[in-house]
């Protein structure tokens, strides 16, 4: 009789802790992303506000751009934290020093989760494979090259994002010895005035240049704007991103150097950002904690076919 009673109560106690955890409703989301002047963060703030009021139609936004200044980031966690957010969607200026602040925001009992660049100590990561977009982007350029050519890449702002392309280019480069990579270290600083500048250097410094792979796109189209001012033509110019400036430039004969972008989603990747979170608010932890999405090619073979950043996401 004992032996059952015991078994019985060994029983219950299973079943209360395997219970689900009280789950705790997003009320307030803060948002820190990299610069609120780039399409691409505009289209990653509107998929989290979308997932948000999806999830809650009264929850409380707020959205600020650090324009690449760590301090800045830093000062914006802690407004989080004053305010008593559920969650913050970080875009992380600096993967590792941007630690401390993260570390500070859980232990407010704050869910964090990086979108499109990893964050160390974050709950959870959600990014385009950024190594693959690299890749898929510069075996453009040695396909169009033949697996022969002076190269340029123009390099970013060294968050993980940016190194990742890097990274999945020098892959692909480095097994065609025939790819001679003129510069890889010059900082385009993610935006078209930064590709512009540095461009404008490449071009007066180099007399051959057949391809320039910059890591996204507004640095793609300064690229291109640089050189077109310097009469230089026939230069292969890749990048990643698919937005819609170089959505519309694949389509426009008039820019026949920018030739493809590797394609991020980035209302989705907030969404599915969102989505995680919440789910951890739930108590249920992540597959992973990092989740990478497939990325893919669009040139301008396809680009009509390109379904782009303003596909109308309902689901």
């Amino acid at each position: 009789m004992l032996k059952t009673f015991l078994l019985a109560g060994a029983a219950m106690a299973l079943v209360l802790s395997a219970a689900p955890s009280q789950a705790k409703e997003l009320k307030s989301i803060g948002i820190s992303l990299g610069s609120l002047g780039n399409p691409f963060f505009v289209a990653l703030s509107k998929g989290a506000e979308f997932e948000a009021k999806k999830t809650n139609p009264n929850v409380k936004i707020t959205t600020v751009g650090f324009e690449y200044d760590l301090g800045k980031q830093v000062t914006q966690i802690d407004n989080f934290i004053a305010a008593g957010v559920d969650m913050i969607l970080l875009n992380p200026g600096d993967p590792k020093a941007v630690g401390p602040a993260i570390k500070k925001a859980q232990a407010a009992g704050i869910i964090v989760v990086a979108v499109d660049t990893a964050a160390e100590g974050a709950d959870a990561t959600v990014t385009t494979n950024n190594v693959q977009a690299g890749e898929i982007s510069c075996q453009y350029i040695v396909d169009k090259l033949g697996g022969k050519g002076d190269v340029i890449i123009e390099n970013g702002p060294q968050v993980s994002a940016v190194i990742d392309r890097v990274v999945g280019c020098k892959n692909v480069f480095g097994k065609n010895a025939g790819i001679k990579v003129l510069s890889s270290d010059q900082d385009g600083k993610g935006s078209r005035e930064g590709g512009l500048t540095v461009a404008q250097g490449y071009l007066t410094r180099f007399a051959k240049i057949d391809a320039i792979f910059a890591i996204n796109d507004p640095q793609a189209i300064g690229t291109d704007l640089a050189a077109r001012q310097q009469g230089r033509s026939g230069i292969v110019i890749t990048a990643v991103d698919g937005a819609p400036d170089i959505e519309a430039a694949l389509k426009d004969p008039q820019s026949p150097q920018i030739q493809a972008s590797a394609s991020q989603d980035p209302f989705f990747m907030a969404r599915r950002a969102v989505q995680v979170g919440v789910s951890i608010l739930d108590g249920k932890k992540p597959a992973s904690p990092v989740e990478l999405l497939p990325s893919k090619l669009v040139t301008r073979d396809n680009v009509k076919d390109y379904k782009g950043w303003t596909s109308d996401r309902s689901q």
